[in-house]
């Protein structure tokens, strides 16, 4: 390398690094305006679930299988006003949380929810970190889940955002993800780049904070367009409801950064990561059955292609439905559960998963918040799995004596994800 060669590597180090420190201050001062998500701080644990802030619910969907223990470290990079940091506590009793965020206008309300909302016991449970991610080796020990939501496609570089949550995810560990898809965001990309340029266009002397002009512009452009108008017509069928918050309107049309991701770029930033890819969390939009089941030719012929370019297939077909990917990525090693085996399932340990909704009793709504409605048979069956220390499932369905509860009707409650399934300790 020429003494030219480095000092022009220099400068675009430098370059790279006013820019990073730049958009930073950027994004810091967007959710200081405007701390998020705005939901109200109750005096109560909070309502529902989501099952992908469970560690057993997760490992389960993960593996097939329960975890071993759950005494585990837990960080929510990315926290906002703490509104996820509150379900990861109150799903996962016995873990340690790390929360980090780059405001510290949305940490401080992160932690007031936390101090109202946790019981005394809990509160010594979580630890607040105001800091970048980018900082993420500064936090001690490994993390054997980190939740990553909404944060990602926010930074300037998205890959070293990725890469130092990866160099502290524990072996066996799980990271949950969701990054924006540019398909099914088309209308807001258009929007924002409305925004940007009328903002842009303020007069000389205005010290106004330019995310409270950006969302008084965007509301008015809102407001003028007519009804028919593509964008005024997706944001009324899509967005209009959580937009009416002004928290939620910035977050999504004045956001000073943001990456939108298609398949390709998205496995990019996976591949990047050293991690394996386990599977998106919402697994049901990824069925390509759901679109062309009328053309069974075509689906046969796309069983040809690897699980790439299927999933391009999809959201190529479904644009819309593509505003987002959530997923789930582990490091090595990751054991996985088979039960397709009957000798292996009647000896495994059957328990309830813990986001269900209306258990005890015949209709209740699984991890997905679908409704399921139990025959009498499978009903007593998970009677039989909820309790301290239930039997092997071999050793359930002889005590119950009812001849149609076999093997693969526990099957399928599995899939309908009632059950975390253990082997039998040795």
């Amino acid at each position: 390398m020429t003494v030219s060669d480095a000092r022009d590597r220099t400068a675009s180090d430098h370059t790279a690094s006013d820019h990073t420190a730049s958009t930073t201050a950027a994004v810091r001062g967007l959710y200081d305006t405007y701390p998020f998500p705005p939901e109200p701080i109750l005096d109560e644990p909070p309502p529902g679930y989501n099952w992908r802030w469970s560690w057993t619910a997760a490992h389960q969907f993960c593996t097939g299988r329960g975890p071993d223990r759950q005494d585990i470290r837990i960080l929510d990079a990315g926290c906002g006003t703490g509104v996820g940091t509150e379900y990861l506590m109150h799903l996962n009793p016995q873990a340690q949380i790390t929360a980090i965020d780059l405001s510290s206008e949305a940490l401080a309300i992160a932690q007031e929810r936390h101090r109202r909302t946790g019981k005394p016991e809990d509160r010594d449970r979580v630890q607040f970190r105001h800091m970048s991610l980018y900082d993420a080796a500064e936090l001690p020990g490994q993390f054997d889940l980190i939740n990553c939501v909404g944060v990602l496609h926010h930074l300037p570089d998205p890959i070293r955002g990725i890469q130092a949550l990866a160099a502290k995810l524990a072996p066996g560990g799980l990271m949950h993800i969701f990054v924006y898809g540019e398909l099914g965001r088309w209308e807001i990309q258009l929007m924002q780049e409305a925004i940007a340029l009328l903002g842009s266009a303020r007069t000389d002397g205005d010290e106004s904070n330019p995310y409270r002009d950006g969302v008084q512009i965007g509301r008015a452009l809102f407001n003028a367009l007519p009804d028919n108008n593509r964008l005024v017509q997706r944001e009324r069928d899509r967005w209009s409801l959580e937009n009416q918050r002004d928290e939620c309107f910035a977050d999504m049309y004045v956001h000073p950064q943001e990456i939108d991701y298609n398949l390709n770029s998205l496995f990019g930033l996976i591949d990047a990561s050293g991690l394996d890819f386990l599977g998106f969390s919402n697994p049901q939009i990824w069925q390509l059955d759901r679109l062309i089941a009328k053309a069974p030719h075509l689906i046969e012929r796309a069983s040809r292609l690897d699980d790439r370019q299927r999933y391009r297939l999809i959201e190529l077909l479904d644009p819309e439905a593509i505003a987002h990917y959530e997923f789930f990525l582990a490091k090595p090693p990751l054991d996985r559960q088979d039960w397709s085996d009957d000798g292996n399932l009647a000896a495994a340990i059957a328990t309830l998963n813990p986001c269900l909704d209306g258990w005890p009793g015949a209709t209740l709504f699984n991890a997905d918040y679908q409704i399921i409605r139990l025959d009498p048979d499978e009903q007593a069956f998970l009677e039989q799995c909820d309790h301290p220390n239930p039997s092997p499932i071999g050793e359930i369905l002889p005590q119950l004596n009812r001849p149609a509860l076999n093997l693969d009707r526990i099957r399928q409650l599995i899939d309908q994800r009632l059950l975390i399934l253990t082997p039998p300790k040795n």
